[in-house]
């Protein structure tokens, strides 16, 4: 394994207090310097794709196409990096862009203006999982608003840490962004100073630990973390893609994944056809005598100390092991391992796997999955397999996750545009795209309001009067029809509904224009 330097903890307030500086020189506040430092780090990227994918396999032990897997297909590592450099690199400038509010007759004479103004010096906590894309991918959208940044990596990531200490100075302004490496002081030592914003993505054991540090300075934090993220599956689904899908979101990076199905909730009538599947698409993924184990064909558990504890939820289970199993500790492997017949209070129910195991609880019903699934944490992510849209409507309007999926597992933290975060222990806050721009955007509220507005607004000088109370009037809102009850009906008019009367409406109009044609004739 590589060796990692940490930086010196007595650095780490130096560190603060130039990048501080570096701030306030105002370098980046010019928008073609962000674009300049937003290209040097997708060419850090690109320029070094295959020293990051050796650092990736000699942490990770992951496959290279995993390695390469473009946002499109799934939002890890090199090519999805690129991505959000060059999406912020083409964006910045609108990002950047001051707005104006809804137009309001009061208050438009003010030129009511909303600024995108950088928090100042900022910190990014990155995991091990996706050490690559979760630190520069993050630091695009740090860069594009126009903060200092501070990149604290993953120690047990020590090659790809080592690498991103030895690139982002060669790369990036030194005044403006810093890598610290380190373990449990560094961190400690990087959470007693003042930041303008954290974001970390990692536990929830951590996180808590983060949040109470930041609380000091009041600093403000975004939290990417994790929980047991459900997969429900209807009988009534695409059997063959739904095991191809969820299979490949366990075993991409050996399960090592925030977003990966932790476990899966099906009809128990149906659990056998849908393990029979399962055990179909794993030979398919992995044939021949070695299968997995393959050196280029499976991730591995990132430390020793990771692996006991999965294999330990493993020990514990009560449930039967019908795919994988086997073990390795020298070389950190666990197969990708499918467990039925799990029960609720069972040791694989009770944390975030994070790990290539797959429980399968069996439940009587759908509905049974929705109720068992809103008794627990709201997960980072929820997985529905079926054909009936009825029945998606009816898992995504009754349940709160930090995203929803119908027919498709790990995709969406890819797909341009879409938030990625969680809500209540799963996280709070978002990145990725222009999301992370508004992380670490301060939106400065800016009024321009001319002397001679006095003439309208005098009245809020005193002496005050019944005239200047009246003159108030002006600024209250009128309000709809008060309602005389409860709505009858508690569902939204649906869209088609409103397009049907618009078409009639239509139709109408055009028959009486037609006959009105014919008459004149």
């Amino acid at each position: 394994m590589a060796e990692l330097a940490y930086t010196p903890v007595d650095e780490i307030p130096k560190i603060h207090a130039e990048l501080r500086a570096g701030f306030n020189s105002g370098k980046l506040k010019s928008i073609e310097y962000r674009k300049y430092q937003l290209l040097q780090l997708a060419y850090l990227v690109q320029e070094n794709a295959d020293r990051i994918e050796k650092a990736l396999h000699s942490d990770l032990g992951r496959p290279a196409i995993e390695s390469r897997l473009t946002a499109e297909i799934l939002s890890i590592e090199i090519n999805t990096t690129i991505g959000d450099a060059l999406t912020a690199y083409e964006n910045v400038e609108k990002w950047a862009k001051p707005e104006k509010p809804p137009f309001h007759l009061n208050w438009t004479l003010m030129k009511p203006t909303i600024y995108k103004e950088a928090k100042g010096v900022v910190v990014i906590i990155s995991p091990f999982n996706y050490p690559v894309w979760l630190t520069l991918g993050i630091l695009a959208g740090s860069i594009a608003a126009g903060n200092c940044t501070v990149l604290k990596p993953a120690e047990s990531t020590p090659a790809t840490s080592s690498l991103f200490a030895e690139l982002v100075p060669k790369y990036l302004d030194n005044d403006l962004v810093r890598v610290i490496n380190g373990a449990v002081p560094e961190t400690t030592k990087i959470l007693e100073l003042p930041w303008d914003h954290i974001l970390y993505t990692g536990s929830g054991r951590v996180a808590k630990i983060v949040s109470a540090a930041a609380a000091k300075h009041l600093t403000p934090v975004t939290l990417e973390l994790g929980g047991k993220s459900p997969v429900i599956i209807d009988p009534n689904c695409d059997l063959e893609s739904a095991a191809s899908r969820i299979l490949w979101g366990k075993v991409v990076n050996a399960g090592q994944t925030c977003v990966a199905p932790d476990y899966i909730l099906v009809p128990r009538s149906f659990q056998d056809t849908f393990v029979d599947a399962l055990k179909k698409k794993y030979q398919e993924f992995y044939p021949g005598a070695e299968g997995p184990k393959k050196d280029d064909a499976y991730a591995r558990i990132v430390t020793k100390q990771a692996w006991g504890r999965i294999k330990g939820l493993l020990d514990g289970t009560k449930g039967t092991v019908v795919i994988g199993g086997e073990v390795d500790e020298q070389g950190k492997y666990i197969a990708p391992t499918i467990v039925k017949d799990v029960p609720g209070d069972d040791s694989l129910m009770s944390e975030e796997i994070f790990g290539p195991l797959l429980p399968i609880v069996p439940v009587e019903d759908i509905d049974e999955a929705i109720r068992y699934v809103n008794a627990h944490d709201h997960p980072l992510a929820l997985y529905v397999f079926t054909k009936d849209d009825a029945v998606k409507k009816k898992v995504l309007t009754s349940t709160q996750s930090g995203a929803f999926s119908a027919g498709e597992v790990l995709i969406h933290p890819g797909v341009e545009g879409l938030p990625f975060g969680g809500i209540g222990p799963s996280g709070s806050g978002y990145h990725t795209g222009k999301y992370t721009f508004d992380t670490f955007t301060h939106f400065r509220a800016a009024l321009d309001s001319p002397s001679w507005l006095d003439k309208i607004l005098g009245f809020r000088y005193p002496p005050y009067s019944d005239k200047k109370l009246k003159a108030t009037d002006r600024f209250k809102r009128k309000l709809p029809a008060k309602p005389t009850g409860p709505p009858t009906s508690l569902t939204t008019t649906s869209s088609w509904r409103k397009w049907w009367v618009f078409a009639l409406a239509i139709a109408i109009a055009a028959g009486l224009t037609k006959r009105r044609a014919g008459l004149a004739n």
